[in-house]
């Protein structure tokens, strides 16, 4: 029993020194993410990380600029949160060189309505909110017209606008607004086209409460997005690879029952 008085300081001290080597050694990795689902999916994954050495910090957004400027300008090593439409157009736009490094899940696009139940409701001349930003707003036209309300110039255009619109027959009226702002403005509009992350935010169930919404083969898969210079960062890899799980594909089937969908 004496003994072991004797050595246990020295034995508490060596186990201190071995943890705190531990956690000097674990790598920092900053990624920028919408609160839903991204960040949920970021703190499922961030205890194996761990265990991998990564030390994940995980920054919450609300808009879609901040976390590619804040990446491409190297202050947060990655991002999570969009989809591969989106990232080609902010780099033409911005003149930017961000990188995808792998996809993890399709949030399937919706239509919401606090005035109807049903498509068959809309009147002419209803008012039907867009996201502003190229690669939404032309997603949101592409839907519309897959449920037959409008054709477009080019049906295939993954960067339509509304001035591409050539048969409207219900003379729908579009407003173009910041897609986090669009679930406040249901009770404003006859109908909203409403990005999945800021759908379940507000309490939105895509499955349950959209009119109509994307099937499973869209090709807006969500990608995790960093530089050039880092794209085959161990730490990022490591990223990459816990999001791509078995645990994670279950992870998200029991937890969104449908309102994303892996991609992976």
């Amino acid at each position: 029993m004496l003994l072991k008085n004797k050595f246990a300081p020295v034995a508490a001290l060596l186990f201190t020194a071995l943890f705190a080597t531990t956690a000097a050694q674990a790598e920092p990795l900053s990624v920028a993410a919408t609160p839903v689902p991204h960040a949920e999916l970021l703190e499922f994954v961030k205890p194996a990380l761990a265990k991998e050495g990564v030390e994940l910090d995980i920054k919450v957004f609300t808009d879609y600029v901040q976390p590619n400027v804040q990446v491409s300008d190297g202050q947060l090593d990655a991002n999570f949160f969009q989809h591969q439409p989106y990232l080609d157009s902010f780099n033409t736009e911005h003149k930017t060189k961000l990188v995808t490094v792998g996809q993890v899940h399709v949030e399937p696009f919706g239509a919401y309505s606090s005035k109807i139940k049903n498509i068959n409701e809309l009147k002419e001349g209803a008012q039907v909110a867009l996201p502003n930003d190229p690669s939404n707003g032309a997603r949101a036209l592409l839907l519309l017209q897959a449920q037959g309300l409008i054709k477009l110039k080019d049906p295939t255009n993954i960067l339509a606008t509304a001035r591409d619109v050539v048969d409207n027959p219900k003379k729908l009226r579009f407003r173009e607004l910041e897609a986090a702002t669009l679930p406040r403005v249901l009770p404003d509009v006859d109908m909203a086209l409403i990005n999945t992350n800021y759908a379940l935010e507000a309490g939105l169930n895509p499955v349950n409460d959209a009119l109509f919404i994307e099937g499973e083969n869209s090709p807006y898969a969500n990608i995790v997005v960093t530089t050039e210079d880092k794209k085959d960062n161990a730490a990022v890899q490591k990223l990459v690879k816990a999001l791509q799980t078995e645990e994670v594909r279950n992870f998200i089937k029991d937890k969104y029952k449908g309102s994303i969908v892996p991609a992976f």
